[in-house]
């Protein structure tokens, strides 16, 4: 195995398949799956609402994928669309109180699945850690992009 636990993507895979895992265990008595969890993440960080386009650019998913998690959380009364007040096409996410209520459960829940995956990380490693994934996530985000 020397040569691939060498190779970046692999191991950013691998520990990716182990947090997602470890917090979607953690979700589930929340009703929730990890991408469920992103999408109303966003829609309770937006109070005046985000177009699902943006969810998805955010998320890195296809906005068919949007459509399905936020027809879910909508039946699930954690979330609704709003037409946009400048494009009556598009529509905006809005999280419900209940559904402002479950992401603060959710959050706890997912902070603890996290800390349980990363446990072998100091609190400053895993600072160091969140800050390069995010430099490197914003570096490939705006290289896939150059693509189009």
């Amino acid at each position: 195995m020397g040569e691939l636990t060498e190779d970046i993507g692999f191991l950013l895979a691998r520990v990716s398949g182990e947090v997602v895992r470890a917090t979607n265990a953690a979700l589930a008595p929340e009703g929730l799956r990890v991408r469920h969890y992103s999408v109303l993440l966003l829609a309770c960080d937006s109070p005046d609402g985000i177009s699902q386009r943006a969810v998805a650019r955010i998320l890195g998913l296809d906005p068919s994928q949007v459509v399905a998690l936020v027809d879910e959380l909508a039946q699930a009364g954690l979330v609704q669309r709003q037409p946009a007040p400048t494009d009556r096409r598009a529509k905006l996410v809005t999280a419900t109180g209940a559904g402002c209520r479950v992401r603060e459960r959710a959050a706890a829940r997912a902070a603890e699945a996290e800390q349980g995956a990363l446990r072998s990380l100091s609190g400053d490693e895993r600072e160091v850690l969140r800050a390069l994934l995010s430099r490197v996530a914003e570096s490939a985000s705006d290289a896939a992009y150059a693509f189009e």
